[in-house]
Order: structure tokens, then sequence, then C-alpha cells
């Protein structure tokens, strides 16, 4: 599935689709671990902070965890040897 299919999936609102898609390019293009787990982390802080202010529902809130989870699983794949 790509990141514009599951971000259709999860209807959020568009200033959260727009961040969502800035904090994911960090992932994809993160040269080394280190700038990989600091652009991951700050994907993660995104959702918390939305989770923290209750501005969308559980789903959609575990669904942005598990994109910025996937994103991140999938680059360090690539990385590996």
């Amino acid at each position: 599935m790509s990141v514009n299919d599951a971000l259709a999936g999860l209807n959020l609102p568009p200033a959260v689709k727009v961040q969502t898609l800035k904090l994911l390019a960090p992932i994809n293009q993160a040269a080394n671990a280190d700038e990989l787990w600091r652009a991951s982390d700050r994907g993660a802080g995104f959702v918390l902070g939305l989770e923290t202010v209750a501005v969308m529902d559980s789903a959609s809130i575990d669904g942005l965890y598990g994109l910025f989870d996937d994103a991140t699983m999938a680059r360090r794949q690539e990385e590996s040897p």
C-alpha cells in the first residue's frame, strides 16, 4: 500500500495530511540511522501532540502511528546490507 493510499484511508484534515507528508519526507530521505530515528521521533511526537489535544479519533491516531512506523521500518530495511 502506498503512502497516499494509507493517508486517504485515514480521512485526515487537510492541514494534518500536509504536515504528515512533510514529516514522512525526512524519514524516506534519511542518509543514516541517526537521521532516520530523529525523523521517526518527530513523526511520533507529532502524532502524540494530536492525541494529547484529542483532535482526531483513536482509529486515525493509531493509523498515523502505524504509518510512521511502517515508513521507518521500510527505510531501515532499504539501508540494511
